[in-house]
């Protein structure tokens, strides 16, 4: 298998743009740092941050049902914690979101900004240290294969814009599906080894254009008849922790 890692993202407010790095540290058991960090909480759901569990994704503000989302780009920055907002590259909101004020000042846009949302509002930014946002309970990081988001769109006869799946690693070099016979085996991706343990299965969220929010694409519907399932990539639990960074080899090991 000759394969790189192409690229990094991680999602700091769930449900909202990716930022891309070009290394990151792994731990073992953990996500990406800062992944799904935040969540944008919605007046029908309860989430105690000094005891944070799970919860489905549907509690919070999500592509899958509210794709106005994908209109705003957010920008964080770990070391100041400040999110900044944008609408079409124009900032639109700024806070730092480890004080009060500044989050009542993103918690005030989104409300706005959000109104007439499916699920009612306001809407409140949420964190819990050490709690991740994640789709799935498991603390894992997401893999997806560029060769099979290519294959789709030789089913779509459109191109698809491999962001709209929200992984974490971007793999290139691979076969089309390759990822499908990754699990229950281990990868190694530069000085980490990741544990494959399930594939993804893929909801509505993915037919969103990631600028424009329109859902524009029957995705789930080209899956199943393309492939006869709706899943694209795999998640894998850090089983070795340690660096990674942008065009490291991607490696089976058993």
């Amino acid at each position: 298998m000759s394969a790189t890692l192409d690229a990094i993202h991680y999602f700091p407010v769930k449900g909202l743009t990716a930022q891309t790095l070009d290394h990151a540290t792994l731990t073992p058991g953990g996500c990406l740092p800062h992944d799904r960090r935040f969540a944008i909480l919605h007046r029908a759901t309860q989430f105690d941050p000094l005891e944070p569990a799970w919860k489905p994704k549907t509690n919070f503000l999500v592509l899958l049902r509210d794709e106005k989302l994908a209109t705003l780009q957010a920008v964080f920055d770990p070391e100041t914690c400040v999110l900044e907002l944008r609408r079409g590259g124009k900032r639109v909101a700024r806070g730092r979101i480890d004080t009060a004020t500044g989050r009542l000042l993103i918690d005030q846009f989104l409300s706005a900004y959000m109104a007439g949302a499916a699920v009612p509002g306001p809407y409140k930014l949420v964190e819990s240290p050490g709690h991740n946002f994640t789709d799935i309970p498991d603390k894992a990081v997401s893999l997806l294969n560029l060769a099979s988001v290519k294959d789709i769109g030789r089913v779509t006869q459109r191109p698809v814009d491999p962001l709209r799946f929200r992984a974490n690693l971007h793999l290139s070099g691979l076969a089309p599906w390759a990822e499908m016979g990754w699990v229950g085996r281990r990868i190694a991706v530069g000085d980490t080894v990741l544990s494959v343990f399930k594939t993804t299965t893929r909801c509505a969220a993915v037919e969103v254009n990631p600028t424009t929010g329109e859902r524009d694409m029957a995705l789930l519907k080209a899956l199943k008849s393309g492939f006869d399932h709706v899943v694209c990539g795999v998640y894998a639990r850090v089983e070795a922790g340690g660096a990674i960074r942008a065009g490291d080899p991607v490696r089976l090991l058993d």
